[in-house]
């Protein structure tokens, strides 16, 4: 399989064939380290698992450029890997050899990312990271992937995690959203879609008569530019889902206000274009939430002055006036922390539906999820009338004992009965 010869400098170098049949060699101190070598190299070309010792030499970053280009995802999932792969993956591995990356190393990497990112984001890095590594292992680079069995910062929930508002919470709010932009609002919340979903919706998907829309295609956002996606976000994505009657007029009011995109878009800005998320996030969206008394708050002074109030990502409260309201609400709006996403109306619209007693698997079906499980584990909070659920269910417990009834004459007793039993 191999054979073994003395250098000049007095080491012994380790020779065999490879399975494409090229040589190959390597130095080692002592004869029996290059003999159990070869021994190895030997088995692993028997049983087809043999790596090159040599390949693991190759840097990370030149893999992992290889790596991202051979892969066919989407638009937005390469988009947002690329950003997380150039901002915290290679700045750590990209000059190290595949070879030298341990377990040791990449879980120090995951907790010092810990003390700096969010767990979602750490687990995001890791991912990346693990999927080049595990890519390297299957094309023989490297023997095993050194970030399996990594232990990853836990996601705790916060107070603020369960964005849920009510359904009267919800009418306030959408008397504050804009005209233009108050049917695509009601959408999320009255139907469950996604922001692609209601932003990429044109007219040939909707019928106001039969009170209906069809999911069959979503508007895509990468680098500030939106293009439309033939297909939603799975095979359950498309789906037909009923429309409350406060969308229907909506939609219908929404129809002879404005002009249809192009393409019959429903939804556009003034300019006529496609919608931009984080444009709508900034103008529309948390303006609205402010207005509507659920992010931060705008008071009117006695001096006639507009106080912003609003509390950062630590808990401290800050205030400022302004003279008119515009300008405290564009404050509170870009500087108050947390708030309800556009995303959560989902959340809503799944949580009331499941309160009201409509059974889970209709829910999935509408909000377009393949798995029951992710319906009930991600899309539905609980509302406060589960505290009078759960108190309804002890209302009649009591610790103190009823008092004792007198025993009616005719009564017959356990132990008459007992007896009676017996005698026969």
């Amino acid at each position: 399989m191999g054979f073994i010869t003395k250098t000049n400098a007095g080491t012994y170098r380790a020779n065999w064939r490879d399975e494409t049949g090229r040589q190959r060699a390597k130095t080692f101190r002592t004869k029996k380290e290059a003999s159990a070598f070869l021994t190895e190299v030997g088995a692993a070309l028997n049983r087809g698992t043999y790596i090159d010792p040599h390949a693991g030499k190759r840097k990370f970053g030149q893999y992992a450029v290889t790596w991202m280009r051979s892969r066919n995802h989407e638009r937005t999932t390469v988009a947002r890997d690329d950003s997380i792969m150039r901002t915290h993956v290679l700045p750590r591995w990209e000059a190290v050899a595949l070879g030298k990356i341990d377990h040791t190393s990449v879980q120090t990497w995951v907790t010092e990312l810990g003390k700096r990112l969010s767990p979602a984001s750490v687990a995001e890095c890791h991912r990346l990271l693990s999927a080049v590594l595990k890519t390297a292992v299957r094309d023989r680079i490297i023997g095993t992937n050194p970030a399996e069995g990594v232990r990853l910062p836990k996601r705790r929930r916060k107070a603020g995690d369960d964005r849920i508002i009510s359904r009267e919470e919800f009418g306030v709010l959408l008397g504050h959203v804009p005209e233009r932009y108050r049917a695509l609002v009601a959408l999320a919340a009255g139907c469950g879609l996604r922001w692609g979903e209601a932003s990429g919706l044109r007219w040939d998907a909707v019928d106001l008569g039969a009170g209906t829309l069809r999911v069959v295609r979503v508007a895509v956002e990468v680098g500030g530019h939106v293009t439309s996606k033939p297909y939603p976000k799975s095979k359950a994505g498309r789906r037909e889902v009923p429309l409350p009657q406060f969308v229907v007029e909506l939609l219908t009011a929404h129809r002879e206000a404005y002009r249809p995109g192009p393409l019959g878009d429903v939804f556009t800005n003034s300019a006529g274009g496609p919608l931009r998320r984080t444009l709508f996030r900034s103008r529309v969206w948390r303006p609205a939430l402010v207005r509507a008394g659920l992010l931060g708050s705008v008071l009117e002074t006695e001096a006639g002055q507009f106080l912003a109030v609003w509390r950062d990502k630590e808990g401290a409260e800050h205030s400022k006036e302004f003279p008119t309201e515009r300008e405290a609400v564009a404050l509170v709006a870009k500087n108050a922390s947390d708030g309800l996403r556009f995303h959560d109306l989902r959340h809503c619209y799944a949580t009331w539906l499941i309160s009201d007693r409509v059974p889970v698997n209709d829910v999935a079906r509408l909000v377009g999820h393949e798995q029951i499980s992710t319906t009930l584990n991600l899309y539905t909070h609980g509302t406060e009338e589960r505290y009078g659920r759960a108190r309804a269910v002890f209302a009649d417990f009591s610790l103190t004992p009823a008092p004792d009834r007198p025993q009616e004459p005719d009564t017959v007793s356990a132990a008459d009965l007992d007896r009676e039993e017996d005698d026969s």
